[in-house]
């Protein structure tokens, strides 16, 4: 596909994004950052861990999320005591034929909702990390394929720790962002509260704006996003200095990041930045893109130090000293 058609391909998908984003908008008031984010994850098909404060409508986004594309949505409720045959399904003994049948869980969705992820045991995380990188899940002796869009959403609270359990690094770095969902503001929520206050609000229901079809090809088209070899060079030497920070000016950051991130975080990087590109209807990446996108890309990945958290300083803090340093093409 040569650069102009591609251009015109996008500009008109870039109107698909719209009302998508739109329709989204009838039901949550504000979070425009975290909806284009979860737009972005959905057509890289990249799994999302979202960090937020109880009743700032992370389920109710990704529910209209998923009713707004008419893709199939199931929320789990992580606890300790959940098994990993309460995600996957398991097998059911069948009297009448003797045989055992597979009864399919809750993974087996479009949109997978995983409340409070850091609440589940070393087992159910092993379960759910095969279902996100292998994209099925094994029952039995059988494999049964997962849904096609398949993305998880996992949500965790970043002020009560008691009676979670901390996710594996490997894990961690299977989700392609880590968002942050804020207070809204003012404004937004005095519309949130108008909203609730009006008797027929109840009866505006989220419609199908987009069928799972539009959605893979809108996703064909992301991929064709030009990424010039400067632009690389750039993602490459960002996620370099999170590693060896000392070769772009930085020796205080050698104290207060313990590790790197990987190349997983260059891939992603990468597609995030030409998803984001997108949906700003342009069929090529500028540093833009990747400053935008670079903080939900990386936060995850950097593992701190005892001297860093001793002087509270967080990964955004790292990701904007690093961003800073690193030359701009």
């Amino acid at each position: 596909m040569d650069q102009a058609t591609a251009t015109a391909q996008i500009s008109s998908a870039h109107d698909v994004i719209a009302r998508l984003r739109a329709e989204v908008s009838r039901a949550v008031i504000g979070q425009q950052t975290i909806v284009d984010r979860l737009i972005v994850a959905l057509l890289i098909r990249g799994h999302v861990l979202v960090e937020g404060l109880p009743g700032l409508a992370k389920t109710l986004l990704v529910k209209t999320l998923a009713a707004s594309i008419d893709a199939t949505f199931k929320r789990i409720q992580f606890t300790p005591d959940l098994l990993p045959a309460d995600i996957t399904g398991t097998l059911i003994f069948d009297p009448a034929g003797r045989v055992f049948n597979a009864r399919l869980g809750p993974i087996f969705a479009n949109l997978v909702l995983a409340d409070e992820i850091n609440r589940a045991p070393a087992k159910v995380q092993s379960a759910l990390l095969e279902a996100m990188q292998e994209r099925q899940v094994t029952i039995g002796d059988r494999s049964h394929a997962l849904p096609d869009p398949f993305l998880v959403i996992a949500t965790q609270n970043p002020i009560e720790h008691e009676g979670t359990y901390a996710l594996p690094e490997a894990q961690v770095d299977r989700f392609v962002m880590k968002l942050k969902v804020d207070y809204p503001s003012t404004e937004e929520e005095l519309r949130m509260l108008a909203l609730y206050l009006d008797p027929t609000a109840a009866q505006v229901a989220v419609r199908r704006v987009l069928t799972l079809d539009d959605i893979h090809k809108v996703a064909q088209l992301a991929t064709a996003v030009h990424v010039d070899e400067k632009i690389g060079r750039y993602i490459v030497q960002l996620v370099t200095a999170t590693r060896r920070p000392l070769d772009f000016r930085l020796p205080s950051l050698v104290q207060h990041i313990s590790f790197g991130a990987s190349p997983r975080a260059t891939l992603a990087l990468a597609h995030v930045a030409k998803a984001h590109a997108f949906i700003q209807g342009r069929a090529f990446v500028i540093p833009e893109d990747v400053k935008a996108v670079a903080h939900d890309v990386l936060r995850h990945r950097l593992v701190l130090s005892y001297e860093a958290a001793a002087e509270q300083l967080t990964s955004d803090r790292i990701i904007d000293q690093i961003l800073g340093a690193v030359p701009v093409p």
